[in-house]
Parts: C-alpha cells; sequence; structure tokens
C-alpha cells in the first residue's frame, strides 16, 4: 500500500514530503478501531481461536448498492480441522448481524462476541483432516471507524471500495484475518443495481442480468489470496480490457468515466505495461499471469495492491510502478506478521528505485531521489524496521513512511551493493520461488534463509544491525597515497545504542588527477579499520558513497598526510593455472581465507576455506569467477 495525499507534485521536489504523509491521514482513522482487535490476537498477529483448521475456499455471495451503506448476503468456508473441533470462529465485526449459519442443512447455535468474532457450535465434534463447509447468512451496515468499506460519490455517481489491510476483512465479511492461512480460492459473487460495473480479484467468470433487473457479477481467484487483499470497487466504472506480457496475459482496468478524458492518466495506465517488462526482467514472471493485472479506482490517495487488481487513488508513475511491484512483494509473498510490514512495504518502495533508475529518471535525478530518501531515513536517530509488539495497535506505527517503506527499500539496495546486481537478482527470483515460500506468508528468517541458500552469504548480522536495530552510522575516511598505494582508515560512530557496530562494504571512489577513476569496495568489519589499496595514477580527491549505496550521515573523506601505514601488509594474490583443469592455487595467502566461486550467470557454484589449493574438477567447462580475500579473479574452466 502506498498513501500519497498531495497528488500531481514534482517527486523530485517532494519527495521528503511525500516520505512523510506515507499512510498517515487515512490510516489515522483506523487507529481507534485497531486497538480492541490487536488485543484479542497473540504476537505475531495470529488469533489462536482460528488456528485449529485450514480454511481452503470461500464463496462470498453478497447484495450491495453503492448508493445504500449496507451489505447482505451470505459467505461459504470450506475449511479441513487440524484436530477434532466442537466449534470454529470465524473473524467479523460486531456491528454485522448473523442471521443464521447453515451446516449440512441443519441450522447451528452460535455467538457473537465482543471480540469481533463468531463463534460456532457444532452438534457432534467434527473429525481432523475432514473437509467440510458451512454458509454464514449476514447483514448490516459495517463499522466506519475502520474505513475498510466506504461509500461516497465521484462525480454525482455513488462509489462503493474496499480497504482491508491491516485488519479490516472481518468488517464486511465473516473470514479467517489471521496472517498464518491464506484462501487458497475464492468466489466473489455481488449483485448489484445494473447500471453499476463490480471490480474485483482474479478472473471476471459472468456478468448476468437478473430477472429483477438487478446485475450480478462474478469474479474467480484460483491463487491462494490473504483475507486483507479481498476487494471490490463498484460504480459506473468505464472497463478498458487490453493484455501485456508474452505470452500475453489480460490487463483489465476499471476507471470512473472522468479519468478517460485525462491524457495523463491513461498515458500513466498505459505505461503498466512497460514497468510490467522491467519488473519480469529483474523479479521474474508476473505471479498471476493465468487470471490478470489491472487497477480499480478508488476514492482514497495512494494505491492499495489488491491482489491482481490495485485500487489506485492517482496515477503517477511511481504509484503504478509500487503497487505492480507489491504482486510479487506482499501478494504471491506476504508477511506473516504486521511486525514484518517491510517485507511488503520495502520491497515495492525498492520497486520504485527499479522504475526510477531504470525507466522514469535521469542518472543525477535517480541519484538526487536516493539522496532525499537517505536523508529522511535519517532524519531521526531511532526506530526500527521491524515493528515491535507493543506498536501493532497502531497503524501508524506499522506503515511508518521512513522505517517501513523507505528504509526497508534502502536495506534492499544495500544487500545489492554486497551481492553485485546480478546475483541480488537472482536471488530475488529465488525467493518468491521457494516451493515453501511461493504464494504463502513469510517472515524476515524466510528472506534470510532464502539470500544464504541463493548466495552462501549470511545476513544474520546485516538484519540485525538494520531491521531489527535503530539508527545508522556515521564514517570518517582518511587516506594517504604512497606510490602505487592508497592507504584507508575507515572510523565509524553509531546513531543509536541499539547497534554497536555496521559491518558493511564501504563504496570508494578514487579520482585521479588526470580524471582517472579506481572504484573499491572496502569490507568494513570492525571500528578504525585500515585498508591498503593499488592505485596505478596519482591521485587527486577520494569520494565516499559516491551512488548512495548504503545508509549513513554526516560522514567525511579527508586526506591525511599524517596516516600511517605501517599497520597494514598489502596482500597481493593470484591465481595460477589459468584456463585450469582440476584444480586451482591461490599464491599470496597467509592464512586460510573464505571463498566463493561463482558462474558467468551468478550463480554461487562453490565456497568454502582454502590456503593455497581449490578443487575444481566437477565445474562443467567455462568462464567462472573467485571471490577471495576481496579480491575477485576470472578464470575459465577446460
Amino acid at each position: 500500500m502506498k498513501k500519497i495525499f498531495i497528488l500531481g507534485m514534482s517527486l523530485l521536489a517532494f519527495s521528503n514530503l511525500f516520505a512523510q504523509q506515507n499512510n498517515v491521514e487515512m490510516k489515522g482513522l483506523m487507529a481507534k478501531e485497531m486497538k480492541s482487535f490487536a488485543q484479542k490476537m497473540a504476537v505475531g498477529n495470529i488469533n489462536p481461536n482460528t488456528s485449529n483448521y485450514d480454511l481452503q475456499y470461500q464463496r462470498m455471495d453478497v447484495t450491495l448498492d453503492p448508493a445504500v451503506y449496507n451489505i447482505s448476503g451470505s459467505v461459504t468456508s470450506h475449511f479441513k480441522p487440524l484436530q477434532a473441533m466442537n466449534s470454529i470462529y470465524f473473524d467479523l465485526a460486531n456491528a454485522l448481524s448473523v442471521f443464521s449459519v447453515q451446516f449440512h442443512g441443519q441450522n447451528l447455535a452460535f455467538q457473537q462476541l465482543t471480540t469481533k468474532e463468531i463463534k460456532i457450535d457444532f452438534a457432534t465434534a467434527l473429525p481432523a483432516n475432514t473437509l467440510d463447509s458451512l454458509t454464514i447468512n449476514y447483514a448490516g451496515a459495517p463499522p466506519t471507524t475502520y474505513n475498510s468499506f466506504s461509500t461516497t460519490l465521484q462525480s454525482g455517481i455513488p462509489l462503493l471500495s474496499t480497504l482491508n489491510e491491516p485488519y479490516g476483512a472481518q468488517d464486511w465479511f465473516p473470514t479467517k484475518q489471521s496472517l498464518n492461512d491464506k484462501i487458497e480460492r475464492f468466489d466473489i459473487k455481488v449483485t448489484t443495481p445494473a447500471q453499476y460495473n463490480v471490480a474485483s480479484n482474479g478472473k471476471l467468470m459472468s456478468e448476468t442480468i437478473l430477472p429483477s433487473g438487478q446485475k450480478r457479477t462474478f469474479w474467480r481467484t484460483m491463487y491462494p489470496t490473504a483475507a486483507y487483499l479481498i476487494a471490490l470497487g463498484i460504480t459506473n466504472y468505464t472497463k478498458l480490457t487490453d493484455t501485456m506480457g508474452s505470452p500475453p496475459f489480460p490487463f483489465i482496468n476499471y476507471v470512473y468515466p472522468s479519468t478517460t478524458g485525462n491524457a495523463t492518466s491513461m498515458a500513466n495506465i498505459e505505461w503498466t505495461k512497460t514497468v510490467m517488462n522491467t519488473f519480469e526482467t529483474y523479479f521474474g514472471l508476473y505471479p498471476f499471469r493465468n487470471e490478470k493485472y489491472g487497477h480499480m479506482e478508488f476514492q482514497f490517495g495512494g494505491g492499495m495492491e489488491h491482489q491482481t487488481m490495485s485500487s489506485m487513488g492517482g496515477w503517477s508513475k511511481q504509484l503504478v510502478a509500487h503497487e505492480l511491484a507489491h504482486q510479487w512483494f506482499g501478494d504471491k509473498v506476504t508477511c506473516g506478521a504486521w511486525n514484518d510490514i517491510w517485507l511488503n512495504e520495502g520491497f515495492a518502495t525498492f520497486g520504485e528505485h527499479v522504475a526510477n533508475e531504470k525507466l522514469i529518471m535521469s542518472n543525477a535525478d535517480f541519484l538526487t531521489y536516493l539522496q532525499g530518501e537517505k536523508d529522511y531515513i535519517t532524519s531521526a536517530t531511532g526506530g526500527s524496521v521491524y515493528v515491535a509488539d507493543s506498536n501493532l495497535n497502531s497503524v501508524n506505527a506499522i506503515f511508518n513512511g521512513r522505517l517501513s517503506y523507505s528504509k526497508g527499500g534502502y536495506v534492499l539496495r544495500m544487500i545489492k551493493w554486497i551481492l553485485g546486481d546480478t546475483v541480488f537478482y537472482q536471488a530475488l527470483k529465488d525467493y518468491h520461488t521457494r516451493p515453501a515460500l511461493a504464494y504463502n506468508y513469510v517472515r524476515t528468517s524466510d528472506l534470510n534463509a532464502s539470500l544464504l541458500q541463493s548466495t552462501g552469504k549470511d545476513f544474520t548480522e546485516f538484519f540485525n544491525d538494520w531491521i531489527y536495530g535503530q539508527g545508522y552510522p556515521s564514517y570518517t575516511i582518511k587516506w594517504k597515497q604512497v606510490g602505487n598505494f592508497i592507504t584507508f582508515k575507515a572510523s565509524q560512530t553509531q546513531s543509536n545504542p541499539s547497534v554497536n557496530f555496521y559491518e558493511m562494504p564501504l563504496p570508494i571512489k578514487v579520482i585521479g588527477t588526470s580524471g582517472q577513476v579506481a572504484f573499491l569496495a572496502l569490507n568494513n568489519t570492525f571500528n578504525n579499520q585500515y585498508f591498503t589499496e593499488a592505485v596505478t595514477f596519482p591521485v587527486a580527491s577520494v569520494q565516499f558513497n559516491y551512488d548512495y549505496q548504503i545508509i549513513e550521515k554526516n560522514s567525511t573523506v579527508a586526506q591525511d598526510a599524517t596516516l600511517s601505514t605501517a599497520e597494514t601488509v598489502k596482500e597481493v594474490f593470484s591465481i595460477y593455472p589459468n584456463p585450469a583443469r582440476n584444480e586451482l592455487f591461490v599464491s599470496g595467502l597467509k592464512r586460510e581465507t573464505d571463498y566463493q566461486i561463482y558462474s558467468a550467470d551468478g550463480r554461487l557454484v562453490k565456497q568454502g576455506k582454502t590456503d593455497k589449493k581449490i578443487e575444481i574438477s566437477f565445474l562443467t567447462k567455462g568462464v567462472f569467477f573467485l571471490k577471495i580475500a576481496n579480491s575477485d579473479f576470472k578464470f575459465v574452466k577446460e
């Protein structure tokens, strides 16, 4: 979800303002309603009363009129008990009245609880692992404090929209809201006055004019879906039907009639095809190709990444990109607790990075954008990206623009800097396609495990610093050139005591007196660390964090003629033979050292430790890259 409430302004001119406005106005309306619900939830946003069954399918069959604030109808739920059950709970707001619960043709006893649940009792216990179903018939005016179900006017025409994130699905239909059980299939059948169009998730199965003169619209999604991603939009939409992708899949947009006359909005809707192609290149194939992607316009500023059809309150390219990126990160893989919302919003913000860098901005403008993001992130010294349990009753804390969005997105930029582009983007593709994670709930620990499996690098310490820890580092970089070597001393202070040291490769750009340039990455693992690097030209200046690769603030770089170089000895390495057949040797090592071997396409194929010899007989013929002791070598396997 991205909330922007000053639409149409220059992103560069107002980047900090946008970031500070994210998710404040609308979500501020949710705070009161959330509190009582959050108190019933255990840590991790799991309602323990709904943890004893697997909700596999729901069929919603409701009557709605966007001119009338009311809902009536039924929801049929197919579920599989995980143990013998005498009763079952569903999340449902007290403002909605349940008339009956039908089970195998019989009415069951039920109670609507003050905890926003319905408790249904079975006459005899249901056995474990046997699929069963029941239907809840209900009606009423959904609670208004949360705004999950809203009516208004657009150009004088009634409009109804839903927006469930984070705790609002229960406000208009009975479901299982906990972030531990996606609904494998969902049918959405809506009866409305005939003049309205209904937009929703999945594939449009049918639109039927009933004998009463009303219209019945039937949408179906066959992909696992979190309850908070189920959505409706109802008004006199203009439906725009197209295709995108190769092979093509449906691109369907439901927009206000007035929007079709706005050339910029229509151009940016069309631009979705371009950013889709870019995201498929860097993130992998769009994850809901069997159904569609598109947008439905709604009355709130910003947007919401409803699965297969994002709800949009504006049409800026950055907003289009943000909500589209969510389809991979937030919808296909969904945070398994609101504590880890950065796995949704940080990734979608990084999607904006990709769109800005590859499609929207010049290099200079992109660096200005990154500088604005970095300045916003470091505008305060406290607060973690990980949302503390004590903050789960505050929407503004969960959807914190500085932390969940901007810092979360920048954390991914730093991982990209550490791994390099090729390895990083392959690791992202691996993450959301792993069988245990795809179309499932994920936690930060799952991302860490996936990165380790893909790259061989353990990011535990990195996440401890940047996700669970608070603040940022400031660096003092001193340098001195002697002959063909330049020595650096890197000192670091931390803005917050929760982190005692940020271990990061430091981006250094060395500029020669005749314009020569060398790029270095200094693997900074402890404070006041010295580095010596070969530089074959006279150095005029040194730049630190030259492309804003990492988060830092108030760092300085200075030449220091008094800098001692006695504390370091330059280790010069070489490899032989090259080409090699069975063994590769590394000369110059003084101790056992970690190494990694990557294929030409960036895949990690071997890692280990060596003090001289590396066995490579198992490798196929071709070009490979050896990374050892901050040095990189290219070799050919015969």
